[in-house]
């Protein structure tokens, strides 16, 4: 018997944005690849802030739009495995504060890049341009109406990618 350790969710995906310390744990996480980025001796401060950017739009598209299932056993007879995360988080309700923070916090990564690399370079294009083609993408998928239909997600796809 594993005392201890059950929790009340049916797929404990659905809260974990929700967690004690999540939030802080995500910012924190932020900030120490900033960190370790700016450890490189060669890349300056323009570069890294491009580089902070690009790995966590990639690594949050990636983890919340692209991967599908949840890796516990879920009762739920197979609903969750043909969800991706986003789909999932506060069991598929819109607008909801977890929600609100991770569509916010790409705004404000890209605000801080632009605010910290001031002069005008091909890195500032890269970073602008990057941040807005991924940004725009999530938001396309995390503002539809088709929410949980795949047809929906790549019609937004094309639509973005056109641009």
């Amino acid at each position: 018997m594993n005392v201890g350790t059950a929790h009340s969710e049916v797929n404990p995906n659905t809260r974990v944005m929700n967690s004690r310390g999540m939030w802080l744990s995500y910012i924190l996480g932020i900030g120490l690849l900033h960190i370790i980025l700016l450890s490189i001796p060669f890349a300056s401060v323009p570069v890294v802030w491009t580089l902070t950017n690009l790995i966590h739009n990639l690594c949050m598209y990636l983890l919340l739009h692209t991967v599908k299932g949840t890796p516990f056993e879920t009762p739920d007879q197979g609903k969750a495995r043909l969800l991706t995360h986003w789909e999932q988080m506060d069991y598929g309700v819109q607008f909801t504060a977890s929600r609100k923070f991770l569509t916010i916090t790409p705004i404000v990564l890209k605000d801080l890049g632009t605010l910290c690399s001031q002069q005008y370079s091909p890195i500032r294009t890269i970073e602008l341009k990057s941040s807005s083609h991924f940004h725009n993408h999530r938001l396309c998928i995390k503002l539809s109406t088709g929410h949980g239909d795949c047809f929906y997600r790549h019609e937004c796809v094309s639509l973005w990618s056109s641009v």
